[in-house]
């Protein structure tokens, strides 16, 4: 069974974190702190870990839910939902600097509440799926580019030499270090007839 997302509430209100809390629980989530200001919010993030915020922007003290969502934003990932009665087209338009998941003006519906938390929580796991793609296909690709380039090789042993490690490698132990291949022995009909001549002048 899936775990609950826990959610870190902010809000400088204690009627309204109360409520939001209880609506919250009542959805299924798992409210794992309450903040009531934005240094307590920060704090919140890196004690609970919660899978989302919803941050009040008017908060106790002299930071505000923006301040405090950049501030977060600098050492962790979590997604934000602003939840204010603030309409004001400045205040939106700062608060959307900060690459929120959602914005809800209070008073607010139930669904919609659960609704902007789900396609926030969606959203944000897919941005986390996309990064750990983008690093496999970028660990991939250096891969495929580590043997490209000039390899310093003796004409007459034909062995490698690894600035790395500052000495020669047969070839076959350079490539295996530098790539994935890997290698079985045999032995061309060139190489096995000036090895063995004995044994081809008696098939001849």
């Amino acid at each position: 069974m899936d775990q609950p997302i826990k959610i870190l509430v902010v809000e400088d209100d204690p009627n309204v974190s109360m409520v939001l809390t209880a609506r919250l629980e009542s959805l299924g989530y798992e409210v794992c702190g309450t903040a009531v200001s934005g240094l307590a919010a920060i704090s919140g993030v890196f004690r609970h870990h919660p899978d989302l915020v919803t941050m009040d922007i008017l908060l106790q003290g002299d930071m505000t839910g923006i301040d405090a969502a950049n501030k977060i934003a600098e050492r962790s990932d979590v997604p934000i939902i602003f939840m204010t009665c603030l309409a004001d087209q400045q205040i939106f338009e700062s608060a959307v600097k900060t690459n929120p998941y959602g914005y809800i003006i209070k008073p607010y519906d139930t669904n919609e509440l659960r609704s902007t938390i789900e396609i926030a929580v969606i959203k944000h796991r897919a941005a986390k799926e996309r990064e750990a793609l983008i690093a496999q296909l970028q660990k991939a690709l250096q891969e495929v580019k580590t043997l490209s380039g000039l390899l310093p090789i003796c004409a007459s042993c034909k062995r490698i030499r690894n600035d790395d490690a500052g000495c020669w490698q047969q070839i076959e132990e350079y490539i295996a270090t530098h790539s994935n291949a890997d290698f079985t022995h045999g032995i061309c009909p060139e190489c096995a007839q000036r090895l063995y001549p004995e044994l081809y002048k008696k098939k001849g």
